[in-house]
């Protein structure tokens, strides 16, 4: 546990906004979740095309090759699938850009992301943040 929250007191500002997208469309899923195969085997076919162009586009550089680190790595596959298993998700369902047409909805998606904000707030201010 304490591992888990030396993690979060650590995050980066970058690292807390790909949290609250992943809290976001984890949200989102969840309520409009669709048990259909094709949608998610179509999302993972995008993601493996998008993924590896995304990783020839990042670690090819004029100066060489750059190695990523694993976590960078799923992430540029990861994104893929969550952008389109989203967008096939809400499809007809009356979102605005990325907001459901309920309040209910986004009041649960932001209450969320408020809510894993203030606890990163809040242990960046403890023995946590500074621990090894």
């Amino acid at each position: 546990m304490s591992r888990l929250l030396r993690y979060l007191a650590r995050l980066t500002t970058g690292r807390i906004i790909l949290w609250c997208y992943a809290l976001w469309y984890t949200t989102n899923v969840a309520l409009h979740f669709d048990l259909r195969p094709r949608l998610w085997l179509t999302s993972l076919g995008l993601s493996c095309i998008i993924g590896v162009a995304l990783i020839i586009s990042t670690r090819s550089s004029s100066k060489g090759t750059i190695a990523l680190e694993g976590w960078p790595t799923f992430r540029l596959f990861l994104m893929p699938f969550c952008v389109s298993s989203f967008a096939a998700l809400v499809k007809d369902s009356g979102y605005v850009l990325i907001f459901p047409p309920s309040l209910r909805e986004n009041l649960l998606g932001g209450a969320l992301i408020l809510g894993f904000v203030g606890t990163v707030v809040a242990l960046r201010k403890t023995r946590f943040a500074g621990a090894k």
